[in-house]
């Protein structure tokens, strides 16, 4: 298995990675999310509540991007190693109440009683207010085994 398909593996089946955005100062922030990869497309997807939506600000300044895979118990994949995605992020917002459902299927198969939580979208109406983080890699870095110690193996756009 290449680097690339590797990260693949690793994008599809992770339950949570760690989003990293440059706010204008030149600090990095960094917060938990889900990532959800469509192998159709090469890109990686994340939702962001508009109560929550700093993160989208700083994309929308400076849309470079870095997100860490890295946990064993939160990959679940046969081989374990960590994987750091350097991107191009773009944010989508058109539609905040409706536009980020094309992602429901993959969010489905990581998190199985979302279902439930939408049927209830009423109840937490600004919650559902979501954008759609799109981010294309420019760079994987993979650490086999999630040995920091080593180099990685590189993969470039």
């Amino acid at each position: 298995m290449n680097v690339f398909e590797e990260a693949e593996e690793i994008m599809e089946n992770a339950l949570v990675s760690s989003l990293s955005v440059v706010t204008p100062s030149g600090e990095v922030l960094t917060n938990p999310m889900l990532p959800l990869y469509s192998r159709e497309r090469k890109k990686l997807y994340m939702t962001s509540s508009i109560l929550f939506s700093k993160k989208i600000n700083y994309i929308k300044q400076n849309p470079r991007v870095g997100v860490l895979f890295s946990g064993r118990p939160f990959i679940k994949t046969p081989r374990y190693s960590a994987l750091h995605v350097k991107g191009d992020a773009k944010i989508y917002e058109e539609n905040l109440h409706s536009g980020w459902e094309w992602l429901v299927d993959l969010w489905r198969a990581k998190e199985p009683y979302i279902e439930a939580f939408i049927k209830q979208r009423v109840a937490l109406p600004l919650f559902w207010e979501r954008a759609v983080i799109e981010i294309e890699p420019r760079e994987l870095l993979l650490w086999p085994g999630g040995d920091f110690s080593r180099e990685p193996l590189r993969w470039r756009a």
